[in-house]
């Protein structure tokens, strides 16, 4: 009875649509998982058909980008929040914008060295999707530069290259209020990943956790486990959610859908702390 709480759909940057992603979900043999694409909301539906169809549980979410005011990347998963909360649309407006900003100026950087243009890019992007450095990755497989998202990534895409370009986005804390405005359940994602790049401290996860912070997602494949551990303390100390998740992009990483995952009473938790938005499906 087992759900993956951290799934991406061609509405952002996975490779499936959201109705195969809920298929994979079933095949892998979950009871049910929940759709975060990155910074928007725009498969739910399908995503909800799907599980019905299924007879699978879908909890609608999303992945929101975010920074720390010291240039740290963070990304808050929001669980059952109301699809409409004109504030948080909002912010999720301009960080979509933001996203194309950037991913045009790495465009460029990449253009310098590389047989790489926009429009390449943008062939690889799905309608209304939310651009990110993994369709970018994309038109550098389909010009042969790199065999694979992961090569353009190890490569070309991590920060500290050339091509690295920032983003400038809400803070976590702010996010954080925006979801639990709008009846949502923020829980921190793969939040000591430290190959991504730097990782946040201890005093900025308790002020998360003022803030509104729900839970953590301790079984990531990118989270060490040292970084586990400290999670876990940190979710003992103030009675936190602990999530266990894939973040699977069907073919555009390596991650397998359900590889970490969450049991029932961590899905039940979620759902008695949200009043934005219903989960789907029969627990």
């Amino acid at each position: 009875m087992s759900f993956d709480l951290h799934t991406h759909s061609m509405v952002s940057d996975g490779t499936e649509p959201p109705a195969e992603v809920v298929a994979a979900a079933k095949r892998a043999g979950l009871r049910g998982l929940a759709l975060t694409d990155h910074d928007t909301t725009a498969g739910w539906t399908a995503a909800i058909e799907a599980a019905q169809a299924l007879q699978l549980v879908l909890i609608p979410g999303m992945e929101i980008t975010t920074r720390t005011d010291d240039g740290i990347s963070v990304h808050l998963l929001s669980y059952l929040h109301d699809p409409a909360h004109v504030g948080l649309m909002d912010a999720i407006a301009t960080a979509r914008g933001g996203r194309v900003e950037r991913a045009k100026r790495i465009c460029e950087r990449l253009a310098e060295d590389f047989p790489i243009t926009w429009e390449i890019v943008v062939e690889h992007v799905g309608p209304d999707a939310t651009i990110g450095r993994p369709h970018l990755a994309d038109a550098m497989v389909a010009v042969g530069v790199v065999a694979d998202r992961s090569e353009a990534f190890a490569k070309y895409l991590h920060p500290g290259t050339k091509y690295y370009v920032s983003q400038e986005n809400i803070t976590p804390i702010e996010a954080i209020r925006l979801v639990r405005d709008a009846g949502g359940v923020p829980v921190i994602a793969h939040a000591m990943a430290s190959a991504r790049g730097r990782t946040v401290s201890v005093p900025q996860l308790e002020q998360m956790v003022e803030a509104g912070l729900a839970g953590v997602e301790v079984w990531h494949r990118d989270n060490p486990e040292p970084g586990r551990r400290l999670l876990l303390d940190l979710a003992a100390r103030h009675d936190l959610i602990a999530t266990g998740s894939s973040d699977y992009h069907g073919t555009g990483k390596p991650n397998r859908i359900g590889e970490n995952s969450s049991p029932t009473s961590v899905v039940e938790r979620i759902i008695s702390e949200a009043t934005g938005s219903p989960a789907y499906g029969r627990l």
